[in-house]
């Protein structure tokens, strides 16, 4: 089960940075994770400054 980002994302990219596979990317309304290349390692949401990323 992949992780999300949820509504309280601010953009700030550092999610995506930090991510060991690439599988975040700037979407329309805020960053999303690709579900198939997700590894659930929790990388992103241990970095997200905005506490925004969870597993659903």
């Amino acid at each position: 089960m992949a992780y999300v980002i949820g509504e309280d994302c601010i953009s700030c990219g550092t999610c995506a940075g930090e991510c060991p596979v690439e599988a975040i990317s700037e979407g329309a309304e805020r960053y999303v994770i690709d579900a198939d290349a997700c590894t659930e390692c929790g990388t992103c949401a241990s970095v997200c400054p905005s506490e925004a990323i969870s597993l659903p």
